[in-house]
C-alpha cells in the first residue's frame, strides 16, 4: 500500500545511493537531486509527526496536544455561537412546545408541555448553519501562531494546507451529523427541553452539560480526532516537499555542471 509520508523519503535516498554507481559529472547530478529531495520530504514528515506528537529536545512539538485547551474552548465557543446561540434556542422551544401543544390536544393529554418529547430532535437546520469555514480558519491560524507556523513557511505556509479545507469540513459535518443524532445527545437534548423553563435556563443547562463532557475529554483524545480528520491529506505535503526539492536539487546540479 503506498504511504505518503514513508515511500517519498524512501525514494530519495534510493536516488542519492544510485548517484554512487553512476560516473561522473552525473553523479554529481543525481547526488544532488536525491539529497535536496530527501531533506525536503524528510523535513516535511517531521513536521507533520510534531503537529501530532511530542519530540524530546524539539520545542514547540506536538502543537495539537500543546494546545488542548484553546481547542476546547473553540469547541465549547463555535456550539454556543452556532449552534445554540439565544435566538435558535427560543425558536427550538417554540416549534417544541407547539408541538407538544398539538400532540396533546390530540390525544386529550392535560400536559402539553411534556408531550411529543420522545420524537428525534432535529438538529439538521442548526447543523448546516455552522460555519465550518471559520472553524478550520481557527485551525489554520492556531497551527501558523504556533512554533510550528515557521516550519509550516518553509512549504508555502497557510496556503499549503488549504487543499485540506474541504475534507477537514466534510469530516467535520460528519462527525456533528453522527453526533447529533446519538441517543445520548438526543435524550440530553429532549430531557433539557422537557425541563427547561426559558432558553436562559436552557442556555445555562447545555453550557454546563457541555463543559462536563468536554473535561471528560483528555489531549490524547482531541489529538486521535485532528488525525482521522486531516492526517492522511497531510502526507501530500511530504510527497510535494520531496518532488519540490529533488527539482531544487536537480537546478543547483545542473548549475554547477554548467558554470
Amino acid at each position: 500500500m503506498f504511504d505518503k509520508h514513508l515511500t517519498p523519503n524512501l525514494l530519495a535516498a534510493a536516488l542519492v545511493l544510485l548517484s554512487f554507481a553512476l560516473p561522473a559529472p552525473w553523479q554529481a547530478l543525481m547526488l544532488s537531486t536525491g539529497l535536496f529531495a530527501l531533506s525536503g520530504a524528510l523535513t516535511n514528515w517531521l513536521a507533520v509527526h510534531m503537529l501530532f506528537e511530542r519530540v524530546p529536545g524539539l520545542y514547540g512539538s506536538g502543537v495539537i496536544t500543546l494546545h488542548f485547551e484553546e481547542f476546547k474552548a473553540g469547541i465549547l465557543r463555535m456550539v454556543h455561537e452556532e449552534l445554540f446561540s439565544k435566538d435558535k434556542v427560543e425558536r427550538l422551544l417554540s416549534a417544541r412546545t407547539e408541538t407538544s401543544a398539538g400532540v396533546a390536544s390530540d390525544t386529550g393529554k392535560t400536559q402539553s408541555g411534556t408531550a411529543g418529547l420522545g420524537d428525534a430532535i432535529d438538529l439538521e437546520p442548526m447543523l448546516t448553519a455552522i460555519d465550518l469555514d471559520a472553524a478550520y480558519d481557527q485551525l489554520v491560524a492556531t497551527i501558523a501562531e504556533s512554533s510550528f507556523g515557521s516550519m509550516l513557511a518553509m512549504v508555502g505556509g497557510e496556503a499549503a494546507l488549504q487543499p485540506l479545507r474541504e475534507p477537514f469540513k466534510d469530516r467535520m459535518r460528519g462527525f456533528l451529523a453522527d453526533a447529533a443524532r446519538s441517543p445520548r445527545i438526543q435524550a440530553a437534548i429532549g430531557e433539557q427541553l422537557g425541563k427547561a423553563a426559558s432558553s436562559e435556563r436552557f442556555v445555562n443547562r447545555l453550557d454546563q452539560l457541555l463543559r462536563a463532557r468536554l473535561d471528560e475529554m483528555t489531549p490524547e483524545m482531541v489529538r486521535d480526532i485532528m488525525q482521522r480528520m486531516i492526517r492522511e491529506h497531510l502526507g501530500w505535503l511530504v510527497i510535494w516537499g520531496g518532488v519540490f526539492g529533488g527539482l531544487i536539487g536537480l537546478l543547483a546540479g545542473l548549475f554547477g555542471l554548467f558554470s
